[in-house]
């Protein structure tokens, strides 16, 4: 009975851990939206690769690499979620909503969109 009550006092333990690491702060929430307008404008050609670093730096700095993960996980899961239902006859879809995404309040309205760093 004890082995029992071990094994599964473990499994708990290894499921909430997991858990809690997919879950989001509210900082990083807003990072990887933010993160996520990076990645449209990235795509759309807006950005130089030294302003792409530089942004991308921007938005990740502060956090450690399992919060860097989630955070990138999250803005790639934006981005999955415009390009869905894209038909492959039809690629200038792909550009309409990037541009849409990009000119919407979600990132045109953010303190970061005016924002330009140096390294």
């Amino acid at each position: 009975m004890r082995k029992l009550v071990l094994t599964f006092a473990f499994f708990v333990t290894l499921f909430a851990q997991q858990a809690a690491s997919l879950s989001l702060a509210p900082e990083e929430f807003v990072a990887s939206r933010q993160l996520a307008c990076v990645l449209a404008e990235q795509s759309l050609g807006y950005l130089s690769e030294k302003e792409y670093g530089a942004r991308t730096h921007t938005v990740l700095d502060g956090y450690d690499g399992a919060e860097r993960d989630n955070i990138l996980a999250k803005a790639l899961g934006y981005m999955d979620g415009l390009m869905f239902s894209i038909d492959d006859a039809n690629p200038d879809l792909v550009d309409e909503r990037l541009q849409s995404y990009v000119e919407s309040n979600s990132c045109e309205q953010s303190d970061y969109y005016q924002v330009t760093v140096s390294l």
